[in-house]
C-alpha cells in the first residue's frame, strides 16, 4: 500500500477524471458497456488511491470492489450504471461551463465517485475502508443487492455517494421503493358480432386501476401511482389482455406490508376475468434513526449542513435496513438527476471530497 500526503485537492483533476467517465457512457443492462464502465471506474481508483481494485462480474454487469486493507470499518458505496443510452453523448456531450458540469451521469452520481476517489485519497492512511461501486442501481440491483448487504454488515458504517439536494444537503431518510405488475386475462371476442362473448381485459384493467389507486395515503407519506397501462391488439376485437404496471414509494415497513398484501388480495370485478400479481417493494425504507450519528459527524466537518428525507431510494436502503448506520447524499450537489438538464455545481467538488475524508477518519476514531 502507497503512503498517502493529505495534499490539497485539485478540482482540475477531477473534472478530468469525471469527464473520462462520463464519455465510456454506462447505461444499465448494457454488459459491454458497463464492463468498459467498470475498467474505467477501476483504473481511476487505482491511480488516485493506490492498490488493486477488483471487478466483479454479475448478471446485471460489472461491479468494482477495492480495499484499503485491514479490518473492515467504512464502506464507500456507490454505482457507476446509469439510465442514458449509447449514444446520448452525441447530443448532450461533457462540458463545464457557468459554474457547473453538465452530460449523461454528471449528478446520478458520476461526479459522486469522483469526489470520493480524490477525497479518500487523501487520507494517510486507508485501512478499514472499502469501496463498492456497482453496476445495476438504476435498475433495481437485484443481483447486487446480497453483495452489498454483505459488505455493509462486515463494517460499522456505510456512506452512500448520490446526489446531495439542490441546496447540498444530505439524505437522512428515503421511502422504501418498488414496483408490481398486474396482468390481467379476458377472452376476446368480434367487438361488433358478439361482445357479449368476450371478457373486456380493458375494462377490467380499469376498475384495477382505481382499486390500486385508492391505496394511496398521502398524508402519512404513501405513494401508489399507476404508470404504465397497455391493452387491446385491435379496434374490433374486445381485448384479451391488459397489463398494468404500478410505482409504490412507502415510509415505514407498517406501510409497506399493507401495500403489499392489498396487491395480493386484488380480485377480478368482471365474471371470467383473471388477474396475476407481480412485484413488491424491493427497497424497504430507510428511517433517520440510523443516520443521527453520521449526521453529527458531517457537521463538524461542513457546520450547516442538514439532512432531509427524500422519496427517491438508493442502495442505502439496503444497508440502513440491515442495521448499519449510513448516511445518504454525499455525493454531488446539483439536480436533474435522469434529466437532460442534469448538473453539477463545480464549486462544490473540493468540499464535498473533503467530508468523505473527514466522516472516515471520524468513524474509525
Amino acid at each position: 500500500m502507497i503512503k498517502r500526503e493529505d495534499t490539497d485537492l485539485d478540482v482540475d483533476a477531477m473534472l478530468q477524471d469525471l469527464r473520462t467517465l462520463v464519455e465510456v457512457e454506462s447505461p444499465s443492462r448494457d454488459l459491454a458497456a458497463l464492463r468498459r464502465s467498470a475498467e474505467a471506474v477501476a483504473a481511476l481508483v487505482e491511480h488516485r488511491m493506490g492498490g488493486r481494485a477488483t471487478l466483479v462480474d454479475g448478471p446485471a454487469g460489472t461491479h468494482v470492489r477495492w480495499s484499503g486493507g485491514g479490518t473492515p470499518r467504512v464502506l464507500v458505496l456507490g454505482h457507476h450504471d446509469t439510465v442514458f443510452p449509447l449514444g446520448t453523448l452525441e447530443h448532450r456531450p461533457f462540458r463545464v461551463e457557468g459554474g457547473h458540469a453538465t452530460g449523461p451521469g454528471v449528478y446520478d452520481m458520476l461526479g459522486g465517485l469522483v469526489q470520493a476517489i480524490h477525497g479518500l485519497a487523501t487520507l494517510e492512511d486507508p485501512s478499514g475502508v472499502e469501496l463498492l461501486v456497482t453496476a445495476d442501481e438504476e435498475v433495481g440491483s437485484h443481483y447486487s443487492r446480497a453483495l452489498i448487504e454483505e459488505r455493509a454488515r462486515a463494517c460499522d458504517a456505510v456512506l452512500v455517494f448520490e446526489g446531495a439536494t439542490a441546496d447540498g444537503h444530505l439524505k437522512v431518510a428515503r421511502k422504501g421503493c418498488g414496483t408490481f405488475e398486474v396482468a390481467v386475462r379476458g377472452v376476446a371476442s368480434h367487438a361488433g358480432l358478439e361482445p357479449e362473448a368476450g371478457v373486456n381485459a380493458l375494462v377490467e384493467a380499469a376498475h384495477q386501476v382505481l382499486a390500486i389507486a385508492a391505496l394511496d395515503r398521502p398524508e402519512v407519506g404513501t405513494t401508489v401511482t399507476p404508470t404504465v397501462a397497455a391493452a387491446g391488439t385491435t379496434d374490433n376485437v374486445v381485448p384479451a389482455e391488459a397489463t398494468i404496471v404500478v410505482d409504490v414509494r412507502v415510509p415505514s415497513a407498517a406501510e409497506k406490508d399493507r401495500v403489499e398484501t392489498a396487491f395480493a388480495n386484488l380480485s377480478p370485478v368482471l365474471a371470467g376475468a383473471e388477474l396475476t400479481v407481480t412485484g413488491s417493494v424491493n427497497r424497504p425504507p430507510m428511517p433517520p434513526e440510523g443516520a443521527a450519528e453520521l449526521l453529527a459527524k458531517a457537521r463538524w466537518s461542513l457546520p450547516g449542513i442538514e439532512g432531509v428525507a427524500v422519496g427517491g431510494g438508493s442502495d442505502g436502503n439496503f444497508t440502513a435496513a440491515s442495521g448499519v448506520p449510513t448516511l445518504d447524499g454525499l455525493g454531488a450537489v446539483g439536480g436533474g438527476a435522469h434529466a437532460d438538464h442534469e448538473y453539477l455545481v463545480v464549486d462544490s467538488m473540493v468540499e464535498r471530497a473533503r467530508l468523505a475524508a473527514d466522516l472516515v477518519r471520524a468513524i474509525r476514531t
